[in-house]
C-alpha cells in the first residue's frame, strides 16, 4: 500500500474513487471468511486492521447515516476488513447496506465497497497499548 493510499493525498482529484472493489469480489472474499475460516478463533493472530484515511473520506461522502465492515479474505490468504455505506430505513429499524451496482438490474460497473485495508500483523504499532 502506498503512503499516498494510507494519507488521502489523492482525495481531491476527481471524482474516481480509489480503494474500491467489485461486489463479485467482495461476496468472494466475506464467503471464503464465512465458509473456509468461519470460526473467528482461527484468525488468533489477526489484532486489528489499518485503515487508508481515504477510504473513510470517500465512504463519509456518500451521504451514508452509519458505515458497515465486513470481514473477508482476499485470493491471497490475507483478512480484509470491507466498508459499506450504509442508510438507515425507518420502517425496518435497518441499516441497509448502500450496494446498487451488480444488484438486481442495476448496471454493472465498479461497486463502492472499500479495501486496502492491512491486517495487524504485521501493519501493527507494537507500541500502542491495544497490542500487548
Amino acid at each position: 500500500m502506498s503512503e499516498e493510499a494510507v494519507t488521502g493525498n489523492n482525495a481531491s482529484e476527481g471524482a474516481k474513487k480509489v480503494n474500491t472493489i467489485p461486489l463479485i469480489e467482495a461476496k468472494k472474499w466475506a464467503k471464503r471468511w464465512k465458509k473456509k475460516e468461519g470460526n473467528y478463533n482461527k484468525h488468533h493472530e489477526l489484532n486489528a486492521f489499518l485503515i487508508p484515511k481515504i477510504d473513510l473520506l470517500e465512504v463519509l461522502t456518500e451521504d451514508v447515516d452509519a458505515v458497515r465492515a465486513y470481514i473477508g479474505i482476499d485470493d491471497n490468504g490475507v483478512e480484509k476488513l470491507m466498508i459499506v455505506g450504509t442508510k438507515y430505513d425507518p420502517l425496518t429499524k435497518i441499516y441497509v447496506d448502500m450496494i446498487t451496482v451488480g444488484v438486481g438490474n442495476e448496471p454493472a460497473g465498479q461497486d463502492d465497497i472499500y479495501d486496502f485495508t492491512t491486517p495487524c500483523p504485521n501493519a501493527c504499532d507494537k507500541n500502542s497499548p491495544l497490542n500487548q
